[in-house]
């Protein structure tokens, strides 16, 4: 029976190494025993030490398996492998990890110099893929100010856009009729171009391309071989009802062309609501203030209050004081993701007279010699509070 080394031993590091601490040791030891590396006659042993090494990397990386392995060794973390204690390929998942060891190169080169299959761990690593097809179009904003009847039964209006259309010359190729994208001859319509840096295979995008493949040699005179051309378009928005300043409409496929045919990006409408001279909105439910004269709110009667609808006779009952406030249901703002409408408050102010007639004075006097043997409710609490206070 074969005995396992220690996993600490096999990267040389402490027991009390970082994680950067493994990944560095990791990296030295990756390094040194690449199959580029060593000679024919030593590649077996390499593919074991990397197994070896790798397995001792799978561990110790691992918060959870670390501790496991600190307190009970291999014993421990050993069914964390096929074939209890037989490390495989397909158990390495830090995967990502590899990315930041070694850097933008193609990793899978280093797994297939092991005889391990490309179709597992091709893709895996590396950077600068191919871009993989026409790009989906940009998205756009659009600040729209609407009234606030507008935000209250939605409206429907006309904005326009300055945006990038597809160009109807080329029909997006970018090509001059006639003519038609040509295989990129720096990377062979890959898309990629590979180099040797040291004994890694770094790929990277290709510059002549950008990663299409494809290159133009007679661009379209219309479009400058972009594809697209900047127009201004008018669209017909809707504005649903119940939409308040910072409401963020989505109109799908009205946003920019996508490259060479690709669909559309979205356009979205950020909502501003201008303020309303008499209305002020809290969420659903909408306030105003309506002023009373004096006789009315004693007497009681009818007074003209304003709705969203227009004006209605609103009943105030003898005795209303300052500031009460009469419910309107159903009068306020639409749902906006709901059904009904919420309510309108209507808040009485009583209307004082600021330069009285004289008639108007000798009234009040008259009232006023009346009202000390008769006090509002209000004063006649407020007459049994001082008492209280001071008796």
């Amino acid at each position: 029976m074969t005995t396992k080394r220690d996993y600490y031993e096999i990267l040389g590091i402490s027991k009390n190494a970082s994680a950067d601490d493994v990944k560095r040791a990791y990296r030295n030891l990756a390094l040194k025993y690449h199959p580029d590396r060593v000679s024919a006659d030593k590649k077996k042993e390499a593919e074991e030490k990397f197994k070896e090494m790798s397995e001792a990397y799978e561990v110790l990386i691992d918060p959870q398996k670390k501790a496991t392995y600190d307190q009970y060794g291999h014993s421990g973390v050993d069914n964390s492998f096929k074939g209890h204690g037989g490390f495989e390929w397909q158990d390495f998942h830090h995967f990502d990890d590899l990315k930041d060891i070694f850097g933008e190169v193609d990793i899978s080169d280093l797994f297939r110099s092991f005889g391990v299959g490309g179709d597992v761990y091709g893709g895996q690593f590396g950077g600068g893929g191919r871009r993989g097809g026409p790009r989906r179009g940009s998205d756009l904003e659009y600040r729209i100010e609407i009234s606030f009847d507008d935000a209250a039964f939605g409206a429907e209006k006309t904005i326009a856009i300055p945006r990038y259309e597809t160009c109807e010359v080329c029909g997006g190729t970018g090509a001059k009729p006639g003519s038609k994208r040509e295989r990129c001859s720096s990377c062979g319509g890959r898309g990629q171009v590979s180099s040797s840096s040291g004994f890694f295979n770094v790929v990277r995008t290709c510059d002549r391309c950008g990663g299409e493949g494809t290159i133009i040699k007679t661009p379209c005179s219309a479009c400058g071989g972009r594809g697209r051309i900047k127009v201004k378009r008018n669209i017909k928005v809707k504005i649903p009802a119940g939409v308040d300043t910072g409401s963020r409409l989505r109109v799908q496929g009205e946003g920019e062309a996508g490259e060479r045919g690709a669909r559309r990006g979205d356009l979205y409408l950020v909502i501003h609501v201008r303020p309303h001279e008499i209305f002020e909105r809290h969420g659903a439910d909408i306030y105003c203030e309506v002023p009373v004269d004096f006789v009315t709110a004693t007497l009681g009667g009818e007074v003209e209050a304003p709705t969203l609808e227009g004006k209605i006779k609103l009943k105030v009952p003898a005795g209303t004081q300052g500031g009460r406030s009469f419910r309107l249901r159903n009068k306020g703002i639409a749902h906006l993701h709901d059904y009904g409408r919420g309510d309108q408050l209507v808040k009485v102010q009583i209307d004082v007279p600021s330069n009285p007639t004289a008639d108007q004075k000798r009234l009040l006097r008259e009232f006023a010699r009346a009202s000390e043997r008769n006090p509002g409710p209000l004063a006649q609490t407020f007459m049994e509070k001082m008492k209280r206070l001071f008796r």
